[in-house]
């Protein structure tokens, strides 16, 4: 917010809208549903768009996740496409090796990518258009061009080190001397060619076809363990969204091995606290969320991990009963600050758009390469940039229930929700950010539920962050409660009182970048809001 008042305006339309961070996404997922498509079309070629438009944060190299709402059959679906550890990658291997932790760039920081196969998935169960179709203005762009927006213009500042090592990744995004700026027109005519013949091949080409072999005899020349049957095996999840009631809705969330239970747990440890009588942004309803996440994050540390390889109680912790015995924790007059349990995935950049159509599908959909820019690798001559979820998710310590293992998946910070109401979804959201996507989901949904505040300003108020969460470079650091810069002075002083450390996060940081839908089931009308912390915005038809 600015002085009080909105930046933007809420946007309403009735026979669609799109969220997103990328404009030309925004505008690619409108087109589609103007010549006939549905929320499903237009959601892929958002998707597709915005893997070739916002570099850093999402791509064919990196994975998805999504909530799918048919209104024909009422039906909610997810689709969790995140990808494993290759044949080979084991603790002893990489310890034999001198390290200490998992490497962040380069081949051994990336896991198999489930982006493409997330595509398909989504096409062959919801989509009307042609595939090649909706691929079409993603194709377009990486082929002719795109300005840099200026979100990424920054991003490709920081970044100069980990793309200049890596020869394929420096010759398609390097500019006089730097990376690519903010208004420079960026072309990847490599990553082109692999969306064409993904276009034409579907997700076969790319995990098992010629495109896949040119990959990882990329991969495997740079050092890499992976095999073509690495790819070959790539499977995702399809499945019932997990869910919690709160105050007359049913909010619900991706499955492991993403951590969106978190958000579950947190909404069900606060719904006894009366946030709506404490006011919104009061240092009591703050204090109050913000020992809830330390109790769900400390769950997620210790005992979260991939469902195939670790058994762990998912309905347990996200039960009305376990927060009713865990909320007594809680000391309504005093933070606490002890030690921080264990864990290995970080924050990093990542996207979230939703879209909604005039006949009630909705679409919540979230994918990411890990860090910005993900391992720094692209494989020569595909213009595949590779995420690094393996690098910023797996442990190389015994008995850690993200212990590096072949074939076994990450546990995933990201994460995306839908919220019903009698039935129908009335609330689509999310945001990237990593460790903060849980925290800021409680604190929309909180604006939106507990305070009935306007859409764009529930997207738009000052937002908290609970620091540290699960990243391995700052977990033994103590506990720091980040307020951004339009937070009151007396709230941040009020909070002290309570035992917060409270750190002012500078003009201008970034604390996640939501994107919100909500639907009116009775009259239709579909409200977007887009947050200003971002680049992109909300297109309506």
């Amino acid at each position: 917010m600015v002085n009080g008042n909105l930046s933007r305006s809420l946007v309403y339309g009735s026979r669609g809208i799109v969220c997103s961070n990328s404009p030309l996404a925004a505008s690619a997922g409108i087109r589609v549903m103007q010549e006939g498509g549905n929320a499903f079309d237009a959601a892929l070629a958002v998707a597709a768009t915005e893997a070739v438009t916002l570099v850093p944060l999402c791509g064919m190299g990196g994975d998805s996740f999504i909530l799918a709402y048919e209104a024909a059959t009422g039906q909610l679906t997810g689709i969790n496409s995140s990808g494993t550890a290759p044949t080979g990658a084991t603790a002893d291997y990489y310890r034999s090796r001198g390290y200490e932790e998992m490497p962040l760039e380069g081949p051994h920081a990336i896991s198999v990518p489930g982006e493409v196969a997330a595509w398909e998935e989504m096409h062959r169960r919801f989509c009307t258009m042609p595939f090649p179709t909706l691929l079409e203005t993603a194709i377009g762009y990486a082929e002719e061009g795109f300005p840099v927006s200026p979100r990424i213009g920054r991003s490709f500042a920081g970044s100069v080190a980990k793309l200049g090592q890596f020869p394929a990744s420096a010759a398609i995004y390097s500019s006089n001397g730097g990376m690519k700026k903010e208004g420079e027109i960026l072309a990847n005519p490599d990553l082109a060619r692999s969306l064409q013949q993904v276009a034409q091949g579907g997700a076969d080409e790319f995990y098992r076809g010629d495109l896949a072999r040119r990959m990882v005899k990329q991969l495997r020349d740079a050092g890499g363990l992976f095999t073509e049957s690495d790819f070959a095996d790539h499977r995702l999840d399809v499945y019932d969204p997990i869910s919690t009631s709160y105050h007359g809705y049913t909010v619900y969330q991706t499955q492991p091995p993403t951590q969106g239970f978190l958000l579950l747990e947190m909404l069900n440890l606060v719904e006894d606290f009366d946030l709506g009588d404490m006011g919104h942004n009061s240092a009591q309803s703050i204090h109050l969320m913000t020992e809830a996440k330390k109790i769900a994050y400390g769950d997620r540390n210790s005992l979260a991990g991939d469902p195939r390889f670790v058994e762990w109680p998912l309905q347990e912790l996200i039960s009305k009963e376990y927060a009713a015995r865990r909320r007594t924790e809680i000391d309504a007059s005093r933070a606490n600050n002890g030690a921080v349990a264990f864990a290995e995935d970080g924050d990093g950049n990542t996207t979230y758009f939703c879209v909604a159509d005039g006949a009630g599908n909705c679409v919540s959909w979230i994918h990411s390469l890990s860090n910005g820019f993900g391992s720094g690798f692209v494989a020569g001559g595909t213009g595949v940039l590779f995420n690094n979820r393996g690098g910023r998710g797996f442990s190389l310590r015994d008995g850690h229930p993200n212990v590096i293992e072949p074939g076994k998946r990450t546990m995933h910070t990201l994460n995306c929700y839908m919220a019903f109401r009698d039935g129908e979804p009335v609330i689509v959201g999310g945001t990237p950010g990593g460790d903060y996507q849980p925290q800021c989901g409680l604190q929309v949904l909180a604006n939106l539920i507990n305070y009935n505040m306007d859409p764009q300003a529930a997207v738009e108020a000052p937002r908290w962050w609970s620091f540290p969460g699960t990243d391995p470079a700052s977990i033994k650091t103590p506990f720091e409660l980040r307020l951004e810069a339009g937070m009151p002075e007396a709230v941040a002083q009020e909070l002290e009182g309570l035992g917060h450390k409270v750190a002012r996060r500078q003009q201008g940081a970034t604390d996640g970048i939501v994107q919100l839908i909500i639907r009116d089931p009775q009259t239709g009308v579909l409200q977007g809001a887009s947050d200003p912390r971002g680049d992109g915005h909300a297109a309506a038809w």
